[in-house]
């Protein structure tokens, strides 16, 4: 079993920063081998891919946010994260931690990221 847990959300001004932070922990085998990813979920609407980074270093983002976030890995400390710049009140949602591996798809529980002045 693999558990995962988001911090770092919170209410931010428009055109600020925060940083997100993910944590694996429970029966890993090889955290290099999970494709690790951000997803969002705003009122109303379904969950989205912000951003990836897969196993083989490589990483993807939504149009929406291009520029603005980077995903990072630390494999040796088991986290990911997910830096968000020049917040924008539409950023605002439940972001989601998700990793993808022959040992299954697991979710975080999520935390709260409200962009509001």
């Amino acid at each position: 079993q693999v558990q995962l847990v988001e911090s770092g959300g919170g209410l931010v001004q428009p055109e600020g920063s925060l940083r997100l932070s993910c944590e694996v922990s429970g029966s890993i085998f090889g955290i290099h081998r999970m494709n690790m990813g951000w997803y969002r979920q705003a009122p109303g609407k379904q969950r989205e891919l912000v951003a990836a980074a897969t196993s083989g270093g490589s990483t993807n983002y939504a149009d929406s946010v291009e520029g603005r976030f980077t995903i990072s890995r630390d494999n040796a400390k088991k986290a990911t994260y997910l830096q968000m710049n020049n917040l924008k009140p539409e950023d605002t949602a439940v972001y989601y931690c998700n990793s993808r591996s022959w040992q299954g798809d697991y979710w975080g529980p999520g935390t709260q990221v409200t962009v509001s002045s």
